[in-house]
């Protein structure tokens, strides 16, 4: 059974969010970002390794990356990277993904997962990914895991699941974007809404026949390179046809068509670790609740903070809350917590004026 279980691991992002750490040419999914001595894709690997035979587990990602993924990933070969020519969202390179695993085994049950997430609890991880395995080998079903929301998040997108359904697997109702305030408190009193972490799971024959019916231009681009696939032809098929398939994340391009979709409640504790604050939370803080990656810290009336340094490095911080301070190589940002959310549109403010030099 466990020949037929198969991972994807997207790791094509860029985590602007995290800059000056995370840049263009090396992202932040291929850095230690909790200083654990693994990369976060390392982490997510490893965690997967325990489910699923490392044969069977797909990186996707960007061309720049594959020496990356390959150095960091001794285990994997140069075929197990799948390669998007052009940034084009999650629901070509699934597709991709789904119709090399589907020619090498048409049984397969197959899992997608992004390659930046922190999850504590592998063992209670592993459960969950075997129990939706096994629903979805058994029906024709879409799944994907949703997080039992602990606050109000505006940053994430929310899963709304059948209420009646007294069964673990529940039938899901609608996906909503990403709420203002007020709306996700309304979501959480409900009782039947969950984050939605991006971790999607279902059978080849399953996903592929989605496509079929939900986004049938997309699915015969793809399917016209099928004898291409997984051989060594597949490189210059992908490379001619991947930049006309649409620019669409899987989200919208299926699961919110399908009637298919199903969720089950993680039991395990997630993180996205999707900006500095989300880093913040996660870490291990001292009396003051200032978070430190690598640092050697001497803090004098200085509390909430988030201190990240690439080397171990003395950090002499006095008067100073709520900050993020990062020292790194050729960059170092003191920049106020509460103002994260900016960093993105920070960074295109530093591109432009220094050019690529430091991003």
């Amino acid at each position: 059974m466990k020949n037929n279980y198969y991972a994807v691991i997207m790791a094509g992002g860029i985590g602007s969010r995290f800059w000056p750490v995370s840049t263009t040419q090396f992202p932040k999914q291929f850095h230690d970002m909790l200083g654990t001595g693994q990369s976060l894709l390392q982490k997510t690997f490893s965690r997967l390794q325990k489910i699923v035979p490392s044969e069977n587990i797909q990186v996707l990602t960007n061309e720049r990356y594959l020496d990356l993924c390959l150095e960091q990933l001794p285990q994997i070969t140069k075929e197990q990277v799948v390669l998007e020519p052009a940034m084009r969202n999650t629901a070509p390179c699934i597709l991709l993904s789904a119709l090399k695993i589907y020619k090498e085994n048409p049984e397969a049950l197959m899992l997608v997962a992004p390659s930046d997430h922190w999850i504590e609890d592998e063992g209670a991880f592993k459960n969950d990914v075997e129990l939706c395995f096994k629903a979805c080998a058994e029906k024709d079903l879409l799944m994907t895991l949703g997080i039992q929301p602990t606050f109000p998040n505006t940053g994430y997108g929310y899963i709304e699941s059948d209420k009646e359904t007294k069964e673990v697997i529940k039938p899901v109702k609608q996906f909503r974007e990403k709420p203002d305030y007020e709306t996700a408190r309304h979501f959480i009193a409900e009782g039947n809404f969950l984050w939605n972490a991006g971790i999607f799971l279902w059978s080849v024959k399953s996903i592929v026949k989605a496509f079929q019916e939900h986004m049938p231009t997309m699915y015969s681009l793809f399917a016209d390179g099928m004898e291409t696939l997984n051989t060594s032809s597949e490189k210059g098929f992908i490379n001619t046809q991947y930049a006309n398939a649409e620019n669409i994340s899987i989200d919208y391009g299926i699961m919110e068509k399908a009637n298919n979709v199903f969720v089950k409640k993680a039991s395990f504790d997630w993180n996205d670790l999707g900006t500095w604050g989300a880093l913040h939370d996660k870490l291990d803080k001292d009396s003051k609740n200032n978070a430190t990656v690598r640092a050697v810290t001497h803090l004098k009336n200085a509390g909430e903070n988030m201190i990240f340094t690439t080397s171990e490095k003395l950090v002499v911080i006095e008067g100073l809350s709520d900050f993020i301070v990062v020292d790194k190589e050729n960059v170092l940002l003191i920049y106020p917590k509460g103002k994260e959310q900016n960093i993105k549109n920070l960074l295109m403010e530093i591109s432009h004026t220094f050019g690529e030099k430091f991003t």
